[in-house]
C-alpha cells in the first residue's frame, strides 16, 4: 500500500552546501519508489545530486511487493526494494531490472529481553514474527536450514515489519526476523535482546537493491545511467555522514532517535550502489535458495534481470 509521496526539494532534509551537479537537462520529475525504512533513506538524498531541471519524486510503499510492482507497472519509474520482490517478479516472467544495489544488511533475529532465546536453535516451537516474501524471510529460512531445522521447527507469525516490535512488547510473539529501524527499537529500548544479525550464509548481507524495468532501459537508457550516478553519489555521501542520515531519518520516517542510532552504530545498514561481482553472486545464489524452498517455480533469466552494464558505465566515469 501506497503511504504517502512527496517531491524532494532542497527543504526535505537539512540545507548543506550544494556539490557540483552534473549538466542541465530538459525539466522533468522523476518517479521513484522507496520503503519506510532506514536502509531504504537513500531517495531522500537524491536531489541534491541531480542535475539543473531534474526533480525526484519520491513514492514511499510500506510493502517490497508493492514497491516492486510499482516498477512493473510503471507508476514509478525506478525502485528501491528487497531483492526477495524483485526476483519473485522475475522468476514469474514480469520485466523488472537490477540495475544497482541499493543496501546490504538492515536485519536482525530479535527476540523478548530477558527470555532464554538467545540463538537460533532456541527458536524451536517458539512463535517466530515473519513477513511472508521478504528478504528476511529467505534469510532466516537459509539460517534454519543450516543449523539442522526447518520452518516446521518454528510457529512462523504472518507480521509487518512495522509491526513487529509492538508484538514482541506485548507477547504476541516470542521473537521476530525485523527489518531495521524495528530491531534498533527493540534493542535501544531495553525490549529486545539481539539473537543474531543473519548474515553467515551465501548470501552474506545481500538486503535491497536498485529496480527499474525493461521498458525504461529500451526507450530511455541515458535516464537510467543518470538516475544511478545520483544514487552513487547520494550512497557515499550518506556512508561518510551517518549522523545527517539519523537526523533525516528521525524527521523523514519518525523513527526514534535511540532505534536510529543503534543500527547505525552497530553498522547494521550499508548504503551501497554498485551492482558488482559480489552483488551479482549472492543475487544468483539468494535465487537458488528461492527455488530449493518452492517459492519460485523456476530461476529468473539472470541475463535480463542482472543487468551491470550501467553500474560499470558509472564506476567507469569516476
Amino acid at each position: 500500500m501506497i503511504r504517502r509521496r512527496h517531491l524532494i526539494t532542497g527543504a526535505a532534509i537539512a540545507p548543506l552546501a550544494v556539490p557540483h551537479r552534473a549538466r542541465a537537462q530538459a525539466a522533468r520529475t522523476v518517479k521513484m519508489g522507496s520503503l519506510r525504512l532506514i536502509h531504504s533513506m537513500t531517495p531522500h538524498f537524491y536531489q541534491r545530486f541531480a542535475p539543473q531541471g531534474l526533480t525526484v519524486e519520491i513514492i514511499t510503499f510500506d510493502s517490497p511487493t508493492d514497491g516492486k510492482n510499482a516498477v512493473v507497472t510503471r507508476s514509478v519509474d525506478f525502485g528501491g526494494f528487497g531483492i526477495a520482490a524483485a526476483t519473485l517478479g522475475a522468476a514469474a516472467g514480469e520485466p523488472i531490472v537490477v540495475v544497482g544495489a541499493f543496501c546490504n544488511r538492515g536485519m536482525g533475529i530479535v527476540s523478548k529481553a530477558g527470555s532464554e532465546l538467545r540463538t537460533l536453535r532456541d527458536l524451536r516451537g517458539k512463535r517466530i514474527g515473519i513477513w511472508p516474501g521478504s528478504t528476511q524471510e529467505v534469510f532466516i529460512l537459509d539460517r534454519l536450514r543450516s543449523e539442522g531445522m526447518t520452518v516446521r521447527d518454528i510457529t512462523a507469525v504472518r507480521v509487518p515489519f512495522g509491526e513487529m516490535h509492538a508484538m514482541l512488547q506485548r507477547g504476541d510473539i516470542d521473537a521476530y526476523v525485523g527489518a531495521e529501524p524495528g530491531p534498533g527499537l527493540s534493542l535501544s529500548s531495553g525490549i529486545g535482546q539481539l539473537v543474531e544479525y543473519p548474515y553467515g550464509t551465501a548470501m552474506g548481507g545481500l538486503n535491497m537493491i536498485f529496480g527499474t524495468s525493461e521498458q525504461m532501459i529500451a526507450q530511455d537508457p541515458a535516464l537510467v545511467t543518470t538516475m544511478l550516478r545520483i544514487h552513487r553519489q547520494a550512497s557515499e555521501y550518506m556512508a561518510a555522514n551517518p549522523r545527517e542520515v539519523a537526523e533525516a531519518t528521525v524527521r523523514i520516517l519518525g523513527a526514534p532517535r535511540g532505534a536510529v542510532d543503534n543500527a547505525l552504530g552497530a553498522q547494521n545498514v550499508e548504503y551501497i550502489w554498485r551492482l558488482d561481482e559480489t552483488v551479482v553472486r549472492q543475487s544468483r545464489t539468494y535465487a537458488q535458495r528461492m527455488l530449493d524452498l518452492r517459492q519460485i517455480r523456476r530461476l529468473p533469466d539472470f541475463a535480463k534481470f542482472l543487468n551491470p552494464r550501467f553500474s560499470n558505465e558509472v564506476a567507469a566515469a569516476a
